[in-house]
């Protein structure tokens, strides 16, 4: 195994210069340390134009700040809270694209890459180190970067799969101790709940999940502790799992692929979830050309995927990544997974949403609002869910599809809603058919 000589964090990011294309590791494993040395040296006006690449990361932000302007250029792939006012004011830029193809954009050299900025487990005795948390599109970045810069942390987890690289894929090396990002799972609400009954009455024995965070995707799980032999591949996972694998409830015996193997390109959770990786055979955290390839995916057998949309219209187009022009999030998985379960054996898609927004605004339109972007097509959607029922929008005609669409939005605003259809498609959408 090659020595390794630790620098400073300060010394290492000197090896950024004017137009490059730096690369963050994302999520939990957001490698801070390196971000405020790099962000101090554009303070003070070292180089200019260097432009920033991520996929969702957490923690503060501060080279997307006004006061970067000229100096640092932000284009993620996306839209994450921490970033999304700064996209929104055009002080940071976004790029939409399939989460499955972001590392194709980095290898096919679509987006070249200078500096990879990324955060490692301590190494092995075989001269090994594990990105942990976070393998998604870094992976890439290491390979193709010219400079890669590592923070050894031995609080980043030895997740194996793809995550496992060795220490001479790195060039420079900076010791930190600090805990990675780190969340709770949060408060489930009743309307959360009803959304998450319903979906779970559409999970089968033997299924494959894909899930994402939240509270929908939490009031799920919490729903499935009497299935049988439930596996899981993901591009992501949190705390949620853990009690179903504990339960035995997720055993993966089912998979055709990766049978009994938990896989995910990415983790967000707690400490607890960090520990469970840590170490783990059954979890294998695999480059995001895996975990999201539609053909992948669909080799496994009743792929059941749970996504989120933020707005539908009545003939079942979904916007998930903004709210009218404004970014608000992005392309993400949701095709992939949509794709993937669709063509799976006993596969299910769903779409699953409270039917209002906070302001009790309808989720559930006549139209998108103009701007809007559709992220997954007529087409693409199975299963729709509110906390008001499940709907199979598959094989439907458009005015089907409105009636079982209302049937499940607000009942303050179906009324609108079937005035809308009814303005949209005549007369005849009101005529029943016999079954």
């Amino acid at each position: 195994m090659r020595n390794i000589k630790f620098i400073s964090a300060k010394e290492a990011v000197k090896v950024i210069k004017s137009n490059d294309r730096v690369h963050l590791h994302s999520v939990a494993a957001t490698p801070h340390l390196l971000i405020n040395a790099m962000c101090e040296r554009g303070r003070n006006k070292e180089f200019r134009n260097v432009r920033i690449q991520h996929i969702h990361i957490e923690g503060p932000v501060s080279y997307a700040d006004p006061e970067f302007e000229g100096v640092f250029q932000v284009e993620s792939f996306f839209v994450g809270a921490n970033i999304r006012k700064q996209t929104q004011a055009g002080y940071a830029d976004y790029i939409p694209v399939f989460l499955h193809e972001t590392q194709r954009l980095i290898r096919e050299g679509y987006l070249q890459v200078n500096v990879a900025m990324i955060q490692v487990s301590v190494p092995d005795k075989f001269g090994y180190v594990s990105l942990g948390t976070s393998v998604d599109a870094t992976l890439a970045a290491v390979e193709k970067a010219d400079t890669v810069i590592a923070i050894v942390n031995p609080n980043v987890p030895r997740a194996f799969g793809d995550a496992m690289i060795n220490v001479n894929e790195i060039d420079l090396f900076v010791e930190d101790d600090t805990p990675l990002f780190a969340i709770e799972p949060g408060l489930i609400s009743d309307t959360d709940r009803k959304i998450g009954r319903y979906v779970a009455e559409l999970v089968d024995d033997g299924a494959t999940l894909q899930m994402g965070i939240g509270a929908i995707p939490n009031a799920v799980l919490t729903m499935l502790g009497n299935h049988k032999d439930l596996g899981v591949h993901s591009e992501m996972f949190a705390d949620g799992i853990l009690p179903l694998v504990n339960k035995g409830v997720v055993n993966g015996k089912n998979k055709a692929v990766d049978k009994g193997r938990m896989v995910a390109t990415f983790l967000m959770g707690s400490k607890k979830l960090y520990d469970f990786v840590n170490d783990n055979p059954g979890v294998a955290m695999q480059d995001v050309k895996y975990t999201n390839r539609v053909n992948v995916i669909a080799k496994n057998p009743k792929v059941t995927a749970i996504n989120s949309a933020i707005q539908i219209d009545i003939t079942g187009q979904v916007c998930a990544d903004s709210i009218g022009t404004l970014l608000y999030s992005g392309v993400g998985g949701q095709i992939d997974f949509l794709r993937g379960a669709s063509l799976s054996k006993g596969g299910k898609p769903i779409i699953a949403m409270p039917s209002i927004t906070n302001k009790g605004i309808s989720k559930i339109s006549p139209i998108l609002t103009p701007g809007a972007g559709v992220v997954s097509t007529r087409a693409n959607i199975h299963w729709l869910v509110t906390e008001f029922g499940a709907v199979n929008l598959y094989g439907r005609s458009l005015q089907d599809r409105a009636k079982l669409i209302i049937s499940i939005s607000h009942p303050e605003h179906q009324e609108e809603l079937d005035k809308a259809a009814f303005e949209r498609f005549g007369p005849h959408f009101h005529f029943v058919w016999d079954e």
